[in-house]
């Protein structure tokens, strides 16, 4: 097999394509490219510096990954590198940019990933598995952005964020501090309004789990004490139950940003 290359794309000496790639009239292969099996690349793409994709993954037209990025602290390091996952969607206009040599110097998207129309994905970023960005959403550099998340349209994502496994960002917000797993953040500047619960359901998560996820925030966000002390009290009380123990870690972890955080006066839950 021959991959479909229409006669108009460039492919630079040096990219490598599995036979089973496709790519569309007038788009631009740089030449430290690597594109893996049935990935299709549709027409006006440009795919340049160290840039390597994933199986499946398909990249629609006037995308623009691995472009020098937004960072006028330092210059583009030889080995910086964009690393895409098996099976994602890269819409229209989508813009990723490789990592920095002062951080990580990647960038990198995981499998199953839905980056929708005109999205941004700033330097040394890492995104996990099944996370959907929506129409215009941007993440400044150095995000984490685990497993599930999702991001509302419109909304902007401050650098060094950290945004835990299945947490949903609601439409137009902008989110300056780190957002719990499971957890669902909405406004300017975005503040924790509860747990995900929708997103709990959708994905199977028991009643029983659900529960006492509901008991552990209001415990944790409860006007009561330190969150030291709140912290301690769920740990004797859920621990034990996976999703709450993320939530655990995930804030005691070191972060440069503060924890998203509710107004006290809301209800929590």
């Amino acid at each position: 097999m021959r991959a479909l290359i229409h006669p108009t794309a460039i492919i630079e000496s040096g990219a490598v394509l599995h036979p089973t790639v496709s790519v569309g009239p007038y788009s631009i292969i740089g030449p430290q490219v690597v594109l893996g099996e049935d990935v299709v690349v549709s027409s006006h793409a440009v795919i340049t510096g160290k840039t390597t994709v994933g199986a499946g993954t398909k990249i629609y037209s006037f995308a623009a990954i691995g472009h020098p990025p937004q960072f006028i602290k330092g210059t583009l390091d030889s080995g910086a590198e964009v690393i895409i996952g098996s099976n994602v969607t890269i819409r229209e206009h989508v813009t990723i940019s490789p990592g920095t040599p002062r951080f990580l110097n990647r960038t990198v998207i995981g499998d199953d990933c839905f980056l929708m129309i005109s999205t941004h994905v700033g330097h040394d970023c890492t995104l996990g598995k099944n996370v959907i960005l929506t129409n215009h959403a941007s993440l400044g550099g150095h995000c984490v952005v685990e497993d599930f998340v999702i991001i509302g349209g419109l909304s902007g994502v401050h650098q060094f964020v950290r945004i835990g496994a299945h947490a949903i960002v609601g439409g137009m917000s902008g989110v300056e501090n780190d957002v719990i797993p499971y957890g669902s953040v909405f406004g300017n500047r975005a503040r924790l309004r509860g747990l995900n619960l929708i997103g709990l359901k959708r994905r199977g998560f028991s009643r029983e789990v659900i529960h006492r996820l509901r008991n552990a925030y209001r415990m944790l966000f409860a006007n009561e004490g330190t969150l030291a002390e709140r912290i301690e009290d769920v740990e004797a009380l859920f621990s034990d139950t996976k999703p709450v123990r993320e939530i655990l870690d995930f804030m005691q972890a070191e972060s440069p940003r503060a924890l998203c955080l509710p107004h006290m006066d809301e209800e929590q839950g």
